[in-house]
Parts: C-alpha cells; sequence; structure tokens
C-alpha cells in the first residue's frame, strides 16, 4: 500500500514521529537498515530503551505501519523524514555519516514534489551545504524546485507523559517560502502548532541553542553543588527557595553527570565543509567540562562517606540504583552510570545494581550483578548510591534500609540520607 510518509531511521527520533503521524492517519512507512531492529519491530517486540511500548507498537502495526529494510519504498510516498543518528565523535565534531547514508537511500527514488525534512541534530548549514548536494546530485532534481527541502529540529523528551508529540510548537526552516509552507501543511496535520523560522540555518541554530541551554545551565547548578557542599551549606534548600522567584529564574538541578541524545553542540567543529569560526564556544566547552567531571566527584565523594565510616572503597560492596540516563525509561544513552562504575571497579569496589527498566548491564565489558531483592541488597551493601530516581523507588524506605545512602539526585527526604 503506497504511504504518505518515510521516516527513515528508527531510533529515539524517528519511532515517536512515525508513531504520531501513524495515529494521526497518515500512512507511514520506517526505513531502516539495522535488520534486526526491523525484524523485532515486526514482530511486535518495542526497542529495549522505552521509547514505545508493546501496546504502542501493536497499535501502529494495526493501523497500518510498517518497517521495512528495502531503500525500494521511498519512492512511493510524498514526505520523507530524515531522523538518522548524529553522535558526537572523538573530535568532537557531530558524525553525519548515517544523514548521508540515508541521504543516499532516498535521493535515486526522490519523487518530484516529494517533500524531504531533516530532524536530525545538525550544526546551521548542514541542509543547505550537505544534505541538499546529495539529493540533488542522486535525484536529478533542483532542491526549491523540484522538490521540497527543510530542516525541523526535534524536540522531544523521552518518558515526558506533559508534553506529547502534538503539544510540542514545531520549528521548520524551509529552503524556499514554499518549501517551508509545503512542509508546515505535513506537520499540521498531526501537531498544535507549527513555527515558522526564517530558513534552515535558523531552524538548525534553535537545536544548537536548545541543547547547549541545557547543557550551561546543568554545569551552573553542578558547580554550586560543589561549590555548596565545601561552605556546608545545602544546595537542595537553595534550588527549593530560589524557585518560587516568579521571574528570571527557572530551577536546575545538579546530578551525577549529563547523559541523553541532547549532546552540547559546538559549531566552532564543522566536520561536513572543514569550515570553521576560528574561535570556540567558551561557555558550551566550559560546560562539557564542568559536566563531564561529575561523575570523577561522585565517585570521591563515594570514597570520603565510604572512609568517614571506618571503610575503603578497595572492597567495598556498592550498590548502584538507576543506570538509565532519565527516570522512568530504559534509555542508557550517554549515562554518567558507565563512567561511575568504570571509577569504582578501578578502586577495586565490588558492584551490583538494580534498575526496574535495565535486565541486564555491563561494565568496561564485564556483568555486574543485578540487585532482585532491593531492600536485602541496600542492607548488605556497604554504600547505597542513587543515580536515577526511578518513581518505583521508595526512598524513605531504601534509607532505613541501607548502611549508608549517597543521593546525587536531590529524591531523598531531608536528612535521610547524604546528598550531593
Amino acid at each position: 500500500m503506497p504511504a504518505d510518509l518515510a521516516v527513515i531511521g528508527l531510533g529515539h527520533l524517528g519511532l515517536p514521529l512515525a508513531q504520531a503521524a501513524t495515529a494521526a492517519g497518515i500512512p507511514t512507512i520506517g526505513y531502516d537498515t539495522d535488520v534486526h531492529a526491523i525484524a523485532e519491530l515486526r514482530a511486535g517486540r518495542p526497542p529495549v530503551d522505552g521509547s514505545l511500548t508493546a501496546a504502542e507498537l501493536r497499535r501502529m502495526l494495526s493501523a497500518g505501519f510498517r518497517a521495512t529494510t528495502d531503500p525500494a519504498e521511498l519512492g512511493r510516498v510524498r514526505t520523507a523524514v530524515i531522523c538518522a543518528p548524529t553522535p558526537l565523535g572523538e573530535d568532537r565534531a557531530l558524525d553525519l555519516s548515517a544523514v548521508g547514508d540515508a541521504a543516499r537511500a532516498l535521493a535515486g527514488r526522490l519523487r518530484p514534489r516529494a517533500a524531504v525534512v531533516l530532524e536530525s541534530t545538525a550544526y546551521p548549514g548542514t541542509t543547505e551545504e550537505f544534505l541538499r548536494p546529495i539529493l540533488e546530485e542522486g535525484s536529478g532534481l533542483r532542491a526549491g524546485h523540484d522538490f521540497h527541502l527543510a530542516y525541523s529540529p526535534s524536540r522531544l523528551d523521552p518518558g515526558n507523559r506533559a508534553h506529547g508529540y502534538a503539544g510540542i510548537p514545531k520549528v521548520i526552516g524551509g529552503l524556499t517560502p514554499a518549501c517551508t509552507e509545503a512542509v508546515a501543511a505535513f506537520y499540521g496535520r498531526f501537531t498544535d502548532r507549527v513555527v515558522r523560522a526564517r530558513g534552515p540555518r535558523e531552524a538548525e541554530a534553535v537545536k544548537v541553542l536548545e541543547t547547549n541551554y541545557r547543557h550551561v545551565n546543568i554545569a551552573l547548578a553542578n558547580e554550586m553543588a560543589v561549590f555548596c557542599h565545601d561552605i556546608g551549606v545545602d544546595l537542595w534548600d537553595v534550588v527549593r527557595c530560589a524557585e518560587t522567584k516568579p521571574f528570571g529564574f527557572q530551577a536546575f538541578r545538579p546530578g551525577p553527570g549529563v547523559g541523553g541524545h541532547g549532546v552540547p553542540i559546538d559549531p566552532n567543529y564543522l566536520s561536513y565543509t572543514g569550515r570553521s569560526l576560528g574561535y570556540p564556544l567558551r561557555m558550551v566547552e566550559l560546560a562539557q567540562e564542568v559536566n563531564g567531571r561529575m561523575p570523577r566527584y561522585v565517585v570521591q565523594r563515594c570514597a570520603t562517606l565510604l572512609n568517614e565510616h571506618g571503610k575503603s572503597a578497595r572492597g567495598a560492596r556498592i550498590l548502584l540504583l538507576g543506570v538509565t540516563y532519565k527516570p522512568d525509561i530504559g534509555d542508557q544513552e550517554g549515562s554518567p552510570a558507565h563512567e561511575i562504575g568504570s571509577r569504582l571497579l578501578g578502586m577495586g569496589a565490588q558492584l551490583s545494581y538494580h534498575d526496574p527498566y535495565v535486565a541486564q548491564w555491563q561494565v568496561m565489558g564485564r556483568p555486574v550483578p543485578r540487585a532482585d531483592a532491593l531492600y536485602e541488597a541496600a542492607a548488605e551493601a556497604d554504600l547505597t548510591l542513587l543515580l536515577q530516581h526511578h518513581r518505583t523507588y521508595d526512598l524513605q524506605g531504601l534509607a532505613v534500609k541501607a548502611q549508608l545512602l549517597l543521593d546525587t539526585r536531590g529524591a531523598t527526604p531531608a536528612g535521610a540520607a547524604d546528598r550531593l
């Protein structure tokens, strides 16, 4: 059956888009080169990261959603949205190779008057200078003349039940005004509000600003956490009081590190054209430095706490609670738990973990024992370390059972545990 929409890349960006479009009655196919992932979706088994439940996937499939590895399917759609991953490489530049592969798979099958949208995280200029030439060369068509081209930053917050797909305004920057309107008409079928940017570069810069805003403010909260601990001030009470200010302040809270798919983006690292600003975005670099050292700080706090109670980190039994990057989902992308676990193992600690969303967990290629009896494990551990506050955790009860509890999320009642 012909489809109106092809979602290219069925990861944390693509699947929610496909789900929202299918629920709105838009015939949708999902294309990905991961044969195993496609087979799992076809069989009705959702991703382990929790981005989709089994019931949601069943509804999608029954509504006509199809997952495929056949690029020929891309030639039958009116709109194609590229949701390929763009992780940071070791050189801190966004890796656009998956976007390039997706564009090449689409280009030879691109129909005249079709619309192509990039939703992947990208530098300002990516749509015009990287994506456009691939599509035009492979299709023989001209962007803005023979087909529509636009950028629309993904703004999803996995696990956030308060803000569903339809309720999050969709920013769109088209290559031409006609491109913007064509893509706005498409997204208007299943989102409540469309926001028109001046062009693709402005829309791409929206993603840079939004992502870095989060990291810079978390970095400030993390620095305040270290500062307040050193001078004997309860940071969590400070935040509680500060957020009562009705203007000029938005509360951000510290933690053991920053995880997730929204990596801090410095446009100085432009990998696709060799261009450079010639200077870094200093706030972005500093935020990355501050947030990047939090796992090490948490491990130091663990060692100090154990030492204060006459114990050494070497040989200590340490229970990690919550190893995902966000509460109440199974996604471990960028979770600081891995670095913290690695550092604790390096100090000679004996690790175990508990997470209701993670059945198996490894650190440095070694499986970490899973604690099935949570309260018994907390009572036996020399130190329980809360890294992620899942709703299922009874922290007051755990604080009573645990010999020592270090809370990196400020989720325990005041005085019940040591807090970051």
